[in-house]
């Protein structure tokens, strides 16, 4: 089509002979495998002043020993790579006489570190030296990282311990970072999201290891939907978050990189345990719940866990394990969908289905982790996390009733045996990665569904009163298999890191959805109220939608064992003791058996060729025919990466940054797999001839009503008389591209003293530019070759002509494109034992841009108001607020620490429709509530630490969320045409209301 090869023009295209260079320049590092990783080791460097060629620098760290070196350069230069994060003590060697500094270095950080050949001193947060002899060092401060290209911001344990947390969901704390949204839904699913971009885009790297989900949205492997958490919180040490700018070891990202390092065992036996609870009698009604005729309903949250590290060998040989649990009875409330429906019509039969529900979730979550230092240049790590989760679903805050949900299962597996070793010049850094994630909806009860409507309102589709029966939702979506990845980094070039690598993984996707499960059938309320049938035994539907095997066809889920690869290469250059370059370029290319050797059904393929309909119409059906030969994966990802930072003084205290880039992310095999699944299992719906909706008998999918079409085997036999009438086919273009964005950035980091006390600023201006996104759209076409009429809806264009002896024809291409320009502003006071506060305070300002909307963060990629987004304006995105800002206290005296939060957001921009043109003249757009705020949460946390005399300390500790129990609407009316356009249209509100937990901890 015309307008996906338009969006190539974007593209880099290497020649052979960059191809070779970057290929072999690769290799020519060193003869160990190399793969990519992205590694959470921390970097330290600087110059020793006073100090000839030869002199030695030892950084040990305090907590395991673990012990690197390096010789200090002609130049007075030294590099100490592959550093486990967490406190050093930094020796000089040089003459015989030794100088020494204390530190703290952070995940992924690369510290600079200036020495001096003789006098001791330690290092202070604003770069300055106290002497150790006056000093009692109890926690080595941290070296702010200034001079990194990156657009990226630290979360340290500090924060995670103390700032207040419902979830106990790590990623949570991310939202403190300039650019970043952690939403928590009505139905305590919560997402990470960056920008303009869905949470798809984002990746979490965990101990160098990416998590991405392959399979389903939200960017981490079983967030999709979920109220659990992706990691255990107790085995979280610190994590970085990178909005955008990430160097070139960093791959299937698009978005926002978050990077983290998991806790260790140290020479010190520490261990921890805490429970905390909430109940329904701690927290303030929902507003659904506060409405008249509504009641509170029961809930409750429970978490517990306990972590136990120490050494089994001192110097040598450590553990670390932890466990958490969630226990949540979330409370939904059964209610009508239909705003203009009035429940007292209801019959006693269905109104008592209205009113409170309560919905179960259970989530345990392990890590392991076994530590051995063989010597200084060998480490070796073995980790596992295991999670299973189970939750109710798709129950209340709507019409769907307590047997109308989904009992769904969430587990993942995931393992990493990792080695490094090093020496004076280089670091290899090798990953053995093995995977096992799954997730699997199932209807709760068996049997026939009824969709009861209001057919009044709208008399093809009505609007929905209730859901009951059983439900459609089955689906089972699942990755599994293992990786190999491996950094080599290199320090012998003088003034460079080189850093490169190859990274190769063999995953088994799969997917499988039969919707509907159950048969749905939709029943016209006041029809059958006016015919005399009052009780759900007695209705008759007006239509039956159900799902059937195809003949011939497996009935199993669509598979396919990718084989992934990635190459990289990193030259981290410092021109100058104040200019540094970052230059790198990455390749990327995943094959996809499913996809590329798929072959359209031969019957289809004949029914499509013979369609005179789209004969001469605004695009190729050739295009989507597959031959099983005649597909290829993506092979022109070439994701060029640059970035620099100018130190103007030469003290780290105002630094200049920026760059430019690309990144590849990838198109979610849950998309991809619509099409095998639409021709195995195909969707089906038959009219019944009934006095409110009419239909001739014989005719197409039209019949007589009979209660023997409530047996599924009866529907069955209708589907394999005639097995491709009505069935819904979804077809992907011969040449789909991998989804991509470009970023740009230009900002100023500075260390100020304010008071005597160091703050660290940042401000910065990003530019990102997203491609190619999976765009479905509508293939039917009239008899003259014209798209469906101007701007009509779905409910015009599915009943209009289908293909011959089939059903609707959903195309797949490229074509969703977003645009965001964003003024980002931070500033830091760190919290330190010496200095016992902290605040952090995050303001963005985003101008965000996309050609197709959808509601909140959903991803909506669907579109049948157009034949495609030629010529289609960009509109403000929808869930991007225009600022942004999140503040954040914590401080602690006596014992006691206090901490709050505080989030403000002006309105996010909804999806809507736009009909003011006319009738038959709709258009998707964007509409903004006219409010000065559209988001806002004061949290608050307060913590007693009881010192038992012995080596226990015991904790007791309160938070309150939604202090003044504000209200954070997410629905409203957003028909142009409407006079309520603007107006709250429902009662769903963002969780939680105002909610106090109480939390009890135990430290030894």
């Amino acid at each position: 089509m015309k307008h996906v090869q338009a969006n190539r023009s974007h593209r880099f295209r290497p020649t052979r002979r960059l191809l070779s260079c970057a290929l072999t320049g690769c290799l020519a590092l060193g003869a160990v495998p190399l793969a990519s990783a992205q590694s959470t080791s921390a970097t330290l460097r600087g110059q020793v002043s006073g100090a000839g060629e030869g002199a030695t620098v030892t950084v040990t760290n305090t907590s395991t020993g673990l012990s690197r070196a390096a010789r200090v350069g002609a130049d007075g230069s030294y590099i100490v790579g592959g550093l486990p994060p967490g406190p050093y003590k930094v020796d000089v060697v040089a003459d015989g006489a030794a100088t020494s500094k204390e530190l703290t270095l952070q995940v992924g950080q690369t510290a600079t570190l200036n020495l001096e050949g003789a006098a001791s001193a330690a290092v202070t947060p604003g770069g300055q030296a106290k002497d150790l002899d006056a000093v009692k060092v109890t926690a080595p401060p941290v070296i702010a990282e200034t001079k990194t290209s990156e657009v990226a911001t630290y979360v340290s344990q500090a924060q995670i311990q103390a700032l207040p947390q419902a979830s106990r969901n790590f990623l949570a704390f991310a939202d403190t970072v300039p650019g970043m949204i952690f939403e928590q839904s009505s139905d305590g699913s919560a997402r990470l999201r960056s920008g303009a971009q869905s949470s798809t885009g984002t990746n979490v790297f965990i101990d160098g290891v990416g998590q991405k989900n392959y399979v389903l949205p939200g960017g981490v492997s079983g967030q999709d939907s979920s109220s659990g958490n992706p990691f255990p919180q107790l085995a979280i040490g610190e994590y970085k978050v990178i909005t955008s700018n990430y160097k070139a070891e960093y791959d299937q990202v698009s978005s926002a990189a978050v990077t983290a390092l998991t806790k260790s065992g140290t020479n010190a036996f520490e261990g921890h345990f805490f429970r905390d609870y909430t109940t329904g009698d701690w927290r303030a009604p929902t507003y659904a719940e506060s409405q008249p005729g509504q009641e509170k309903v029961d809930s409750s949250e429970e978490q517990y866990g306990a972590s136990f590290g120490g050494p089994i060998v001192r110097d040598k040989l450590f553990f670390f394990a932890t466990y958490e649990a969630k226990r949540i009875d979330r409370p939904r409330t059964v209610r009508v969908g239909d705003s203009a429906f009035d429940p007292a019509d209801l019959t006693p039969e269905l109104a008592d289905y209205l009113g409170p529900a309560t919905v179960p979730f259970k989530q345990d979550n392990y890590f392991g982790k076994l530590t051995w230092q063989a010597n200084e240049n060998n480490l070796v790590e073995l980790s596992a996390k295991i999670r299973d989760e189970s939750e109710l679903t798709n129950v209340g805050d709507g019409p769907n009733v307590y047997s109308y949900g989904s009992d769904k299962t969430n587990d993942s597996k995931r393992f990493d045996l990792r080695w490094q070793f090093s020496n004076e010049n280089w670091l290899n850094d090798l990953h053995l990665t093995r995977e096992d994630d799954a997730w699997s909806p199932r209807p709760i009860g068996a049997g026939p569904g009824y969709e009861i409507r209001n057919n009044r309102v709208n008399n093809t589709d009505g609007e929905a009163i209730l859901n009951l029966g059983g439900g459609p939702d089955y689906q089972d979506k699942r990755q599994k298999g293992n990786g190999l990845q491996n950094d080599l980094t290199f320090f012998g070039w003088e003034g460079h890191t080189l850093k490169g690598g190859v990274k190769y993984k063999d995953v088994e996707v799969g997917s499988l959805q039969r919707n509907p499960a159950n048969p749905q059938y939709r029943v016209d309320y006041y029809e059958n109220l006016a015919e005399g049938r009052t009780t759900l035994a007695d209705f008759v539907p007006y239509r039956v939608s159900f799902q059937s095997s195809l003949p011939g066809r497996s009935d199993e889920a669509v598979t396919s064992k990718n084989k992934q690869f990635g190459i990289y290469l990193q030259d981290d250059w410092q021109v100058t003791d104040k200019l540094e370059l970052n230059l790198g370029v990455r390749y990327d290319y995943e094959k996809t058996p499913a996809y590329q050797d798929f072959v359209t059904p031969a019957g289809l393929v004949t029914a499509l060729r013979g369609w005179s309909n789209i004969a001469n119409t605004d695009y190729d059906i050739n295009d989507y025919i597959s031959t099983g030969s005649n597909r290829k994966a993506d092979k022109n990802n070439w994701a060029p990466r640059f970035g620099f930072s100018y130190d103007l003084a030469g003290d780290q205290r105002h630094v200049i940054f920026g760059g430019a880039g690309r990144s590849f992310d990838r198109n979610l095999f849950d998309y991809l797999a619509l099409e095998q699944l639409s021709t195995s299992f195909a969707p089906y719906t038959y009219n019944f001839d009934t006095a409110a909706h009419p239909c001739t008998v014989g005719q197409d999918t039209c019949l007589a009503w009979d209660p023997s079409y409530f047996d599924p085997a009866r529907l069955d036999a209708l589907a394999a008389a005639n097995p491709n009438l009505g069935s819904e086919v979804t077809l992907l273009n011969n040449h789909l591209k991998t989804p991509y964005s470009d970023q740009f950035s230009i900002g100023m980091r500075n260390i100020v003293d304010l008071g005597g006390v160091a703050w660290n600023t940042s401000v910065a201006i990003a530019h990102v530019r997203s491609y190619d996104g999976l765009l479905f759209t509508g293939g039917n076409r009239y008899p003259d070759g014209s798209f469906h009429g101007d701007g009509a809806q779905w409910a015009n264009y599915a009943g209009n002509e289908p293909i011959p002896g089939y059903g609707n024809l959903i195309l797949v291409d490229n074509g969703i494109d977003t645009k965001l320009n964003q003024l980002l502003l931070s500033a830091d006071k760190p919290y330190s034992e010496e200095s016992p506060w902290g605040v952090t305070i995050a303001y963005t300002f985003s101008d965000a841009k996309e050609n197709r909307l959808s509601s909140a963060d959903t991803g909506e990629h669907y579109l049948f108001d157009l034949p495609n987004l030629d010529g289609q304006p960009f509109l403000r995105s929808a869930g991007v607020p225009r600022q942004r800002l999140v503040v954040t206290g914590m401080t602690g005296f006596w014992g006691i620490n206090l901490s709050s939060k505080l989030t403000l957001a002006t309105p996010e921009p909804l999806a809507a429709v736009d009909c003011r043109a006319g009738t038959g003249d709709c258009r998707f757009a964007s509409y903004t509530p006219d409010h000065t705020l559209g988001f806002k949460q004061l949290d608050l946390a307060l913590e007693k630490v009881f010192d038992t005399g012995t080596d226990i300390k015991m904790r007791i500790r309160g938070d309150v969320f939604n202090v003044f129990n504000w209200k954070n609407f997410t629905q409203y009316n957003t028909d142009y045409t409407s006079a309520l356009l603007g107006t709250r249209n429902g009662t769903e509100t963002q969780w939680p209301p105002r909610m106090f937990k109480l939390s009890f901890g135990l430290d030894w």
